[in-house]
């Protein structure tokens, strides 16, 4: 049997993920993001798909992440009419990242003249051909071809997404959790696989703080007080903040620090929160005991929600230490750029970077250390301290990524490195052959390989 491998997106970048497994009988995509870059949704995402999206059977989602599921209402739009698969937590959060993301490009067409994608109406026809499943549970497809989601322990609701056909078995990892995460458990580890097709954001880096991350944000939270000044942690609404909410909580709730204001200023994130507190037995057991043991892990001595613009300027006039934790997390858009536009000019800031950040971002921009920056058009000087720890990832660091592969790769034919940077997905492709000796490869965009399958 054999089948042709698509890669039409999440080559030579991190984002963008679009792939399909194409039998000859039925075309199943695996995930439909938008690529990133230093704006929110690149131009690029407004070009025809390479295939025609009528001809596509299914679409299975591996996470609710924009750059994984971002372009899912313009494939639907374009022609596709099939079902949609993925965990139910990823259909929930689906629904308001989407939501979140037409508002974003409206905003960009009214303030830049960029090109709408999608409206209303295209996300509504979208989530009609949605279907939800649970981890392990099996889902038939034509032609004897199986399907299952495994956790890829990255975000609520992250899976794997495995298929079977015959004695034949294809994995795809989505993106693939850091270890430990605040509030999720590890990924299940994938085996007996003849293909892998995974990610590789942090294929060629290590997260060495991943054990001291809580005391060095402890660390930055004790020096913010101290000088008086403000803490803006730019956070991924879905995810990074929840474990940023999760951290704090720890150390207020057990005297590590003295309570201090807390702004949570993202409507998004605050919506995304709320999913959480739904969705709790797809957290790590520990966090679902503390939950139960009374401790609201999202409320805690000092917090504020602030939803609305108003209460966001308000923050300005509050005197005294306070961290603000706000959207976007690579600082493309949201919230978070009209305060560093604020508070980047006073020494007595600090930006902490929790997160990944795309090349050509505000955030990349701010951690390669610039002096000045551009928001909004208008340029502004940085005497803020920049921090990062990147421990806080939600993603597996390339010695995380090579072990997950070791400890399943008995049979694997071929494992396919996608969703990096290009020099960090040829390092992870290189140390695969060299380490386990796997036939490993990093396409290139738009390739189509032929697999047995």
């Amino acid at each position: 049997m054999k089948s042709q491998l698509g890669f039409y997106g999440g080559v030579g970048s991190v984002t963008g993920a679009n792939f399909m497994l194409d039998t000859g009988e039925v075309a199943i995509l695996v995930d439909c993001g938008l690529e990133q870059g230093s704006d929110f949704a690149s131009e690029i995402n407004a070009e025809p798909f390479v295939y025609k999206p009528a001809d596509a059977d299914f679409l299975f989602v591996t996470h609710a992440h924009a750059d994984h599921i971002g372009r899912i209402p313009k494939l639907v739009k374009d022609g596709f009419v099939g079902v949609i698969y993925s965990t139910t937590p990823t259909k929930a959060l689906a629904s308001i990242m989407l939501a979140d993301a037409l508002k974003v490009m409206q905003y960009e067409y009214e303030r830049y003249g960029k090109q709408i994608l999608y409206d209303a109406p295209d996300i509504a026809a979208a989530l009609r051909l949605w279907k939800t499943v649970d981890y392990n549970e099996t889902i038939t497809l034509p032609t004897d071809i199986t399907a299952h989601y495994t956790d890829a322990g990255h975000i609520l609701g992250s899976g794997m997404v495995h298929f079977k056909r015959g004695d034949k078995k294809i994995v795809f990892t989505g993106d693939i959790g850091n270890v430990p995460q605040p509030l999720l458990n590890p990924p299940v580890v994938p085996t007996d696989y003849d293909y892998l097709v995974m990610e590789s954001v942090y294929g060629d880096r290590l997260h060495e703080e991943v054990a001291e991350r809580s005391s060095m944000l402890q660390h930055y939270i004790e020096e913010t007080r101290r000088k008086d000044g403000t803490l803006i942690i730019p956070a991924f609404s879905l995810e990074r903040t929840q474990g940023m909410l999760l951290e704090i909580n720890n150390m207020v709730e057990n005297g590590l620090i003295e309570p201090i204001p807390v702004y949570l200023d993202s409507p998004l994130a605050i919506t995304v929160t709320e999913e959480y507190r739904t969705y709790v037995k797809y957290l790590k057991t520990e966090v679902q005991d503390q939950i139960k043991n009374g401790d609201d892990i999202f409320d805690f001595n000092g917090l504020e929600f602030t939803k609305t613009v108003k209460e966001s300027h308000e923050i300005d006039s509050v005197k005294g230490a306070k961290i603000i934790i706000a959207g976007s997390g690579m600082s493309h858009g949201g919230r978070i750029r009209r305060h560093e536009q604020n508070y980047l000019s006073d020494p007595k800031t600090t930006v902490l970077l929790v997160g990944y950040q795309s090349a050509g971002s505000l955030g990349r921009i701010l951690q390669d250390g610039a002096k000045k920056v551009q928001i909004d058009g208008e340029w502004t000087k940085v005497k803020a301290t920049i921090g990062t720890i990147r421990g806080f990832s939600g993603h597996a660091d390339r010695d995380q990524l090579l072990g997950l592969v070791a400890d399943g790769c008995q049979k694997a034919k071929q494992v396919f490195v996608v969703m990096g940077e290009e020099r960090s997905s040829l390092f992870l492709t290189q140390r695969l052959r060299d380490y386990l000796g796997l036939n490993a490869l990093a396409p290139d965009a738009n390739q189509e390989i032929e697999i047995d399958f």
